[in-house]
C-alpha cells in the first residue's frame, strides 16, 4: 500500500507535505484506492474553525494540499519549506495524465453553469486528444441529480472534478464518493470558469508572489466579506502554538 505523505497541523487541520502530489495520486489510482482531495486555503481553514462539518470533511479527506499562500506562510513560520500547490494546477496535471489513457479512464466534470461546464469540457477535449469527459452543471433538480448520480455509478469515472463552491463541493463529495469508490475526487471551485474562458486566472507575476487572491478579489469584488478571513488567518498563524 502506498505510504501517506507526511502530515503537519495547520490550525488543527491536517496538511500533507509532498513534492509531487500528481504522481502520488496516479499511483493511488492504479492501486484502485479512492481518494478525496481537499485544496486548503486560509478562507477554508477559518471556515473550518466555525463550522464543525467543514472541519470534519477536511480531516476525513485522504489528501489535503496547501492551495493557498496563507497555508504555505503558516508552514514556513514553523520551519516547513513546502511549495504551494494550487488546486487548479493539480487538476490540470491529472487531466493531462489521465486524459491520455482514453475511454478506459473516463473523467467527470460537475458544477457551474450549464454552458460553462460543457465549454470547459470541450476545451479539454481539444487539448488532450482521446480524453473522455462527461459533464453536468450544478443547477440540477433533485430528480436530475439522482439521474446524474446514476450516470456516475454506471460510468465509474476515474477522476471527478466538482465545482460547486466551498463548502458545498466538499460536502457533496463526502456524501457521494461511495458511488465511484476507486475515483480521485477533487473540489475545484471556479476552475470551470477559467477553463471555459469565462474568467482569467491571475497573471504569473501575481501567482509567483502569492497574490492570486488579490486578482480574484479584483474580478469578484462581492467576495470582500469572505476575504476578511485572510487577516483573521494571519493573526491566528502568528498566535497559534
Amino acid at each position: 500500500m502506498l505510504k501517506t505523505p507526511k502530515t503537519f497541523s495547520v490550525l488543527k487541520l491536517p496538511v500533507h507535505l509532498f513534492n509531487d502530489y500528481t504522481s502520488w495520486l496516479l499511483k493511488r489510482l492504479h492501486q484502485r484506492a479512492g481518494t478525496h482531495v481537499i485544496t486548503l486555503n486560509a478562507e477554508m481553514a477559518i471556515l473550518a474553525q466555525k463550522n464543525p462539518n467543514v472541519a470534519r470533511s477536511i480531516r476525513e479527506a485522504d489528501l489535503v494540499i496547501p492551495d493557498g499562500a496563507g497555508i504555505v506562510l503558516y508552514l514556513r513560520l514553523r520551519g516547513q519549506r513546502q511549495q504551494r500547490c494550487p488546486g487548479i494546477e493539480l487538476a490540470e496535471s491529472l487531466l493531462k495524465q489521465i486524459g491520455r489513457l482514453g475511454k478506459s479512464y473516463p473523467i467527470a466534470f460537475y458544477g457551474g453553469k450549464p454552458e460553462i461546464v460543457e465549454k470547459a469540457a470541450q476545451t479539454w477535449r481539444q487539448k488532450v486528444p482521446g480524453i473522455s469527459i462527461i459533464s453536468n452543471h450544478g443547477y440540477l433538480s433533485p430528480a436530475e441529480e439522482d439521474n446524474w448520480k446514476e450516470t456516475l455509478k454506471v460510468t465509474q469515472p476515474k477522476l471527478i472534478l466538482v465545482g460547486l463552491g466551498v463548502p458545498r463541493q466538499e460536502f457533496w463529495i463526502r456524501q457521494n464518493r461511495s458511488l465511484c469508490p476507486e475515483a480521485i475526487w477533487i473540489g475545484v471551485g471556479g476552475s470551470f470558469d477559467i477553463w471555459s474562458g469565462t474568467k482569467e486566472r491571475a497573471p504569473v507575476l501575481l501567482r509567483e508572489n502569492n497574490l492570486e487572491w488579490l486578482y480574484r478579489l479584483y474580478q469578484e469584488p462581492w467576495r470582500w466579506k469572505r476575504m476578511l478571513a485572510l487577516p483573521e488567518f494571519f493573526w491566528r498563524a502568528l498566535l497559534a502554538r
